[in-house]
This record gives structure tokens, C-alpha cells and sequence, in this order.
């Protein structure tokens, strides 16, 4: 039989989510952009069903004998995101003293830290995991009006569109047209998600008439640019590119023994090089980057910025924060 009837084709679950549909072909291993996102969707159900076990487990052991109930090992290794996020604020901190963007007093990157594992508890339980669709794509007749101008969302590394979940909401409201792109593969290379892009970008300028905002989280930033590189037309096919606690100029975190898309955000990677040789002064004004001194995924502080961009220094808020802060997504918002 021909590989190409070996291949097993997914149903499209709903008509404006065409990245949500993907096929697996059993010769190539080919990992479908459906499959992938689903994939990352079960993963966080799985950390949440842990969680709610160690949540029980630790009740159960005040009426009984904790020892007998819980394992140390296995209360530890469920809440043990915790500390480890605090060691990232720690060593940001450390890293940023020798950085020129203004340092965050300790009194900030504690309140930051605290911050931000609410937010990650809750993004994980819930808006990753679980409501990640609460609030598909608008882009056909009912939510597109011509010359209204849509929104593209692109999401960072091992995340996906439960992220923008405050933004998709407003945007809903209005009926604004938006599409929120998933990438897929996870840890592929970040130009494996031009596609993606390309796809949304015509979806929302096809149902709106006008070029998009693009609007983009983390490695989301790199992705676009990987994008606008790709294209010789791209600069005039978008009206604005918004960036939040994007790794424009590597990230120290990515010095560690990560997967490949992880790679090329280290700073001074040959990915990272070849792009900036690639980008024009005139695409670079396009950019408005916002960015945090108590960001614990891209430090330093200063390399969440883009020479000759629009760089907006929100002070006191970790990674994931930044995404959700009202300032942030009013002054994006009203550049559509």
C-alpha cells in the first residue's frame, strides 16, 4: 500500500480552526499539529490530576499518620516547581546586576515570585489544560467586519492559546476577528512554525480585509520574525507586531541543555545571528516589545529587547505576568 494511504487523517473540530486539523503518517512519524496540541493538553491534565492526588494525600494525612499516607518523596517532587521557580528568580536577579536595564529591588522579585506561581497554578489547572478552547477563532462572516482590523496570537515555548484566555475574551466581546496559532512540534525547530503563521495571518486579513496585529508571548516574538524573514512581502502584510518578555537577543536560561527550539533562543546562538542579519531597520519599527527587570525566563532584562523597536519597560512583572497585565493588553489592544 502507498505511504500516503497509511497516513490517518483527523477531523477538523471546528470550521475556523484549521491548524486544529492534521494528519499522522505512520511512515514519516509525521506529528500532526492536532495530535501535538493535544498531546501538551493531556500532559498538563496529567501534572493537575498529580496535584490533586498530592492535595488529597496531604488532607487525608492531618486525620491520620501523614508518614504512612505520604510519600516525602512524592510531596516534594509535586510541589517542587516551587522552589525551582524561586531559584530562577534568584539567578535573574544575579544575572541582571550586570545588565544596563533598571534592577528590581528584592522586595519586587519576591512579590513577582509569589505572583507568578499563582498564575502558573492557575494557568496550568485550568486555562492550558483545560479551557484552551473556551474561546476558538473568529475569523468567518459572524465575527468579521471589512476594514475592522483582527489580531494574530502567537504563544511561547511548551505553552499554547489558553495563554491569551483575557485577550480572546475581550476580543470576543467586540467581535473583533482573531486567530491564536498553535505551535507545533513542541520542541521542533522555531522556523517549522512559518507556516503556521503564514495561515493565520491570511485567515484574519482575508476576513477583515486589512493587515492584522500581531500580537506575540516569549519565543512567539522569534517565531514572527522567523516569519517576516521567510517572506518578501511580509513587512506590508502586518499593521503592528507586539511582543511580551520576547527573547530578541537570547535568553542566559537558554544555556542549559534544552531541545531545539529552546537552542536557538541561547544568546549568541548562530539561529539568533542570522536573523538580526536578516532584519532591516524599517521591519524593526514595526515592533513594540514590552518587557520586565523581574522576568525569570528571558534575562537579561535588557535582551526582551529589539534595537530600533519600540521598547516598553513594564518594571516588577515575572514572564507568564506580563501576558496578563492590563497595561499591557490596553496599550496593545489600542494599536488595532
Amino acid at each position: 500500500m502507498d505511504a500516503q494511504y497509511q497516513c490517518l487523517v483527523f477531523r477538523q473540530v471546528s470550521d475556523q480552526s484549521l491548524h486544529d486539523s492534521g494528519i499522522f503518517c505512520r511512515t514519516t512519524g509525521f506529528l500532526s499539529t492536532r495530535s501535538s496540541f493535544l498531546m501538551l493538553s493531556h500532559c498538563l491534565k496529567l501534572v493537575v490530576a498529580v496535584w490533586v492526588i498530592a492535595a488529597i494525600l496531604l488532607v487525608a494525612g492531618f486525620w491520620y499518620h501523614p508518614a504512612d499516607i505520604i510519600p516525602q518523596w512524592y510531596f516534594a517532587a509535586t510541589f517542587l516547581f516551587v522552589p525551582l521557580l524561586f531559584a530562577q528568580f534568584i539567578v535573574a536577579r544575579l544575572v541582571n546586576r550586570t545588565d544596563s536595564a533598571p534592577k528590581a529591588p528584592w522586595w519586587s522579585v519576591i512579590k513577582a515570585w509569589l505572583a507568578e506561581t499563582r498564575l502558573m497554578v492557575r494557568l496550568v489547572c485550568w486555562d492550558l489544560a483545560f479551557a484552551s478552547n473556551r474561546f476558538p477563532d473568529q475569523s468567518d462572516d459572524a465575527f468579521s467586519q471589512r476594514g475592522r482590523r483582527g489580531v494574530v496570537f502567537i504563544h511561547g515555548f511548551v505553552c499554547n492559546r489558553g495563554v491569551w484566555t483575557p485577550w480572546l475574551k475581550k476580543l470576543t466581546r467586540s467581535r473583533r476577528a482573531f486567530v491564536a496559532v498553535s505551535l507545533v512540534p513542541v520542541f521542533g525547530s522555531i522556523d517549522r512554525y512559518v507556516d503556521a503563521i503564514e495561515q493565520a495571518v491570511r485567515r484574519v486579513t482575508e476576513a477583515t480585509g486589512i493587515p492584522p496585529l500581531v500580537v506575540c508571548h516569549s519565543m512567539g516574538g522569534l517565531a514572527v520574525r522567523g516569519w517576516l524573514r521567510s517572506s518578501l512581502d511580509a513587512d506590508v502584510r502586518v499593521h503592528h507586531i507586539v511582543t511580551i518578555g520576547s527573547p530578541h537577543q537570547g535568553t542566559w536560561l537558554s544555556r542549559m541543555p534544552f531541545p531545539s527550539n529552546a537552542g536557538q533562543m541561547a544568546i549568541g546562538s548562530v539561529w539568533l545571528k542570522n536573523l538580526q542579519s536578516n532584519e532591516s531597520a524599517s521591519r524593526r519599527r514595526l515592533f513594540t516589545c514590552f518587557y520586565s527587570n523581574c522576568d525569570n525566563i528571558v534575562f537579561p532584562t535588557s535582551s526582551a529587547t529589539l534595537p530600533g523597536a519600540h521598547n516598553r519597560h513594564i518594571p516588577g512583572l515575572a514572564h507568564l505576568a506580563l501576558a496578563f497585565d492590563q497595561t499591557v493588553i490596553s496599550e496593545s489592544l489600542a494599536k488595532l
